[in-house]
């Protein structure tokens, strides 16, 4: 079974088996002709309420889990118990649904909404109720509600308190240990699974999960977009690769200059060499390398050597040597206390 025709035309036989009402509720429903219809359209036009149309369409459903059992769909569903098995046994519906068409290798169009048919026809699987915040989810019957929210609350507490986006594998591995004790063994795949559900839990490129609130992996802004590179580089970036970083990852062209502008107004940016900016929140302040090195002398309490303020200095900031040196000959606000022993003036 390859193409959208013998879905349709095997799919459509099954239907042609239920009663009147069933089969054109859940024709209805999924759009056979590709206009999906609401509760509410379908109950109109029969005079009756939205919830009757739901009972009629899951009479339907269950009648179709029946027949499929001798029907070469049964493929379909199968797939779906295999996929599902793999992922910790829960994915989200869509999730799903685009793993089964990439796995029987459908090579044309096919109408979403009649696999999800026939993978809620499937017995050994449940479908998700409607609920605030999540994504409609398939799972395993042995897998608990409780579970899936015990899971993500972990996740949104743990995150909370780092107060920043966190490697997967390491949010993951702290789920697991944090609720071995009342969930038992969780696979580090049925935790990314359940991730999937929430909407308040974002995934981002490659392997970082955040808060979606915090707008970090999914950024709109500019500033959020520079905030995002630098924190998946993870280092010093000059403005030029900031915006490359962007250009390359958003697909969005970016000038030079408004990007210069923008780290330079907003105080989330600290200007550490020519150029070259971090992130505040790294532990970095503002301010010039005479700053630097008077904040130095504060935390220090005691004279200092010049190789001793160098090397502190270039761990914060990007800068010659030589501009070290010139600052330290600034005798309104530094003293040389022995031979290349220095200290700030009044110590």
């Amino acid at each position: 079974m390859s193409t959208t025709l013998d879905i349709n035309t095997v799919f459509q036989g099954i239907l042609d088996s239920l009663a009147e009402k069933e089969r054109t509720v859940i024709a209805r429903r999924i759009g056979m002709n590709w206009n999906r219809e609401t509760l509410q359209e379908i109950g109109d036009t029969y005079g009756i309420t939205r919830e009757r149309v739901r009972q009629i369409e899951d009479v339907g459903i269950k009648k179709i889990g029946r027949i499929i059992r001798s029907s070469p769909l049964m493929r379909i569903q199968e797939a779906g118990e295999q996929i599902l098995k793999m992922h910790g046994g829960v994915m989200t519906r869509d999730r799903l649904i685009n793993a089964i068409i990439a796995e029987v290798g459908f090579t044309d169009a096919v109408n979403e909404n009649v696999i999800d048919v026939l993978l809620q026809a499937n017995f050994n699987l449940q479908r998700s109720k409607p609920q605030l915040g999540t994504r409609t989810y398939y799972h395993f019957p042995d897998i608990q509600k409780k579970q899936i929210e015990a899971v993500h609350k972990e996740a949104v507490k743990i995150l909370k308190k780092k107060g920043d986006i966190m490697e997967n594998t390491v949010l993951y591995e702290m789920i697991k240990i944090n609720l071995f004790s009342a969930l038992g063994k969780i696979e580090p795949i049925m935790i990314d699974s359940i991730i999937d559900i929430y909407f308040d839990v974002v995934k981002g490129e490659e392997k970082f999960v955040g808060l979606e609130k915090w707008k970090i992996l999914n950024p709109s802004t500019l500033k959020d977009k520079a905030i995002y590179s630098l924190k998946k580089m993870k280092e010093p970036m000059h403005f030029l690769d900031i915006a490359n970083a962007i250009t390359e990852h958003f697909h969005e062209a970016v000038k030079i200059s408004t990007i210069h502008n923008e780290l330079i107004r907003n105080s989330e940016f600290v200007l550490i060499g020519r150029g070259i900016y971090v992130l505040k929140d790294w532990g970095y302040k503002d301010g010039t390398v005479l700053d630097v090195i008077l904040d130095i002398f504060q935390k220090g309490k005691l004279p200092l050597s010049t190789e001793e303020i160098t090397a502190k200095v270039l761990k914060i900031r990007k800068v010659k040597t030589t501009t070290i040196y010139m600052n330290l000959q600034n005798k309104k606000h530094i003293e040389r206390v022995g031979r290349n022993l220095y200290q700030a003036k009044g110590m």
